[in-house]
């Protein structure tokens, strides 16, 4: 019982549980707000993990150039169109934006309808072509 009164160790208790708490908020926040994916991360959750893509965009975007394999969806309209692509709630979804920031906004929303892992590619489309990987027509 003497360890836990010494002032010295009282200190190295709360520097050990604030490491431990700050190794763990990122794990937490992945875990709230979902995974966000670079390119390449991307790739491998498309090739190797058989995940679904969503792309937000317009039409006209989508039509101009959409990642290969990726399925429009408006932003707008997610619920209803997710239900009509009867996608497996069990598969790996990645949500595609312009820039990364609606498909994060939508991730929520994804999520309630039962998806277990969601993604989001960081950065959107345009990250993608920065990383010169492949849009199709």
């Amino acid at each position: 019982m003497n360890f836990l009164t010494q002032i010295d160790n009282l200190a190295l208790i709360a520097l050990l549980l604030v490491s431990g708490v700050a190794l763990f908020l990122p794990t937490l926040s992945t875990l709230i707000s979902g995974k966000g994916l670079s390119p390449p991360e991307a790739t491998i959750w498309m090739n190797r993990r058989k995940a679904s893509v969503l792309d937000l965009r317009s039409e006209e975007a989508f039509k101009a150039g959409h990642l290969p394999g990726a399925k429009h969806v408006p932003a707008d309209a997610i619920a209803s169109r997710i239900e009509k692509l009867k996608l497996d709630p069990k598969n790996p979804l990645i949500l595609v934006c312009e820039t990364g920031v609606s498909s994060r906004k939508a991730m929520a929303e994804v999520q309630k309808l039962g998806f277990a892992e969601v993604g989001t590619l960081d950065g959107g489309v345009q990250a993608w072509q920065a990383a010169a990987l492949p849009l199709v027509k």
